[in-house]
């Protein structure tokens, strides 16, 4: 189903769902296929096998070798690649309105028909090692992971995207292959096109391309249960202090924009109270920031900053005060500012075709129909200071998460968990 005169939704009879978006003015298009597999998807075992997949589906097909299917999208002029997160994997073209068809079929591919070949996984499997060290050299990013497990566990929602060294080692072509099988099937499909495009060739070309693929069942997560708990690793060499902190919020489906409000009344733009007091004020801080990340499965609401190893004690507890006082009282000029903020924000990523059509796969998977620009900013705009502050307060009820890495001090973890439990904010405290 969907509202907006421009978005047009089919379904094949195998379960595979085609979004098209009309963008008349527009003389590129962006084609995308979706794939309801990411990272929490995988067992430990399995940990990263989605990422791996998505890097070696461009190495070879039935029909192409890794460079045919290179130069056949760069003498279009196009653009190809794709990405893997924890609900989803996504593969996708821009270029020519024009070519759109085509990239429909060369999309599919890669996705329906790769043949993983052994000297291409071995050499892929070098390029993923040398992913996994720089990530694992990136005290932020180790902090974000371990925010993850500090929130859920051993959920495999709180699983990383690349996945452990050890399985990056020691994937086979064959767990490759039975992967792919068993989770790109038709019920897990999303083909989209958004700009100058004609929807009934788009359809036409998605029929072709994937009319044949299983349909399969959904792929489904176990409910994910929020933990609250607090994870720090000290990293040599680093000089700064990395923090991520943090509390469960509704998930996409739950159509609950106040927690999305909140984390822009908090953090979105200078003036805000994380960067005005943080930052400006105080100086504890040269890098800060607050978001809410909704995804199908579950949400984080998420403060991060990066601080001097003095000013951690300081930090985490003016940070801890803040969110206190916004459950205690909503400033109007702050929910103004946010709710504004969030309508550009928008406004601004869906005149990009592709944050457009992704925006609209997500709702697609969630709640199974496609939310309207208009339809979003009227249940921004409808989120009262009421409920921003109850959004808080539910919130500090849970229990925050804390996950700490880079330069700390020693006996870190001991001294956040009693500001942490001295404000009353972990969970069980």
């Amino acid at each position: 189903m969907a509202d907006d005169p421009d978005t047009t939704i089919t379904t094949l009879a195998n379960g595979v769902r085609i979004v098209t978006i009309r963008v008349a003015h527009l003389a590129t298009a962006s084609v995308s296929v979706f794939v309801r597999t990411g990272s929490a998807h995988e067992t430990r075992a399995l940990n990263g096998i989605s990422h791996f997949v998505e890097h070696m589906v461009f190495k070879g097909t039935l029909m192409r070798d890794a460079r045919r299917i290179n130069l056949d999208a760069e003498r279009l002029g196009a653009e190809v690649n794709a990405h893997t997160d924890k609900d989803h994997t996504a593969y996708y073209m821009h270029g020519m309105a024009e070519h759109a068809a085509l990239f429909v079929a060369m999309l599919g591919d890669i996705v329906r028909h790769p043949t993983f070949p052994d000297a291409e996984l071995e050499r892929e499997r070098q390029v993923l090692l040398h992913e996994c060290t720089e990530d694992e050299d990136d005290p932020l990013s180790t902090a974000f992971k371990l925010f993850d497990k500090a929130c859920f566990g051993l959920h495999p929602v709180a699983q990383s995207v690349i996945g452990p060294r050890r399985n990056i080692e020691r994937f086979t072509r064959d767990e490759l292959a039975v992967y792919v099988q068993r989770q790109y099937t038709g019920a897990n499909i999303v083909v989209g096109a958004a700009g100058n495009i004609d929807p009934q060739a788009i359809a036409r070309a998605a029929e072709l391309a994937f009319g044949g693929m299983p349909q399969g069942q959904g792929n489904a997560v176990p409910p994910v249960e929020y933990r609250g708990d607090i994870a720090t690793r000290r990293i040599a060499g680093s000089s700064q202090a990395h923090v991520v902190l943090g509390f469960p919020i509704p998930a996409l489906a739950d159509d609950d924009p106040a927690s999305t409000v909140a984390a822009a009344v908090f953090g979105e733009g200078m003036s805000s109270p994380l960067m005005d007091q943080i930052r400006e004020q105080r100086g504890l801080a040269y890098y800060a920031a607050c978001s809410a990340d909704v995804l199908d499965l579950c949400g984080q609401f998420v403060v991060e900053a990066s601080t001097a190893p003095a000013q951690l004690e300081a930090l985490l507890t003016d940070v801890l005060r803040l969110l206190a006082a916004q459950a205690g009282r909503v400033d109007p000029v702050d929910l103004e500012r946010a709710q504004h903020q969030l309508a550009v924000r928008r406004l601004r990523s869906h005149e990009r075709p592709y944050r457009r059509l992704e925006d609209s796969v997500l709702d697609l998977f969630a709640r199974g129909r496609v939310q309207t620009s208009s339809e979003w900013l009227a249940g921004i705009q409808a989120v009262s200071a009421d409920h921003v502050r109850d959004a808080f307060a539910r919130m500090l009820g849970a229990g925050v998460s804390v996950a700490l890495a880079g330069a700390l001090p020693r006996a870190a973890g001991e001294r956040v968990r009693e500001i942490v439990a001295a404000n009353g904010r972990l969970k069980g405290v």
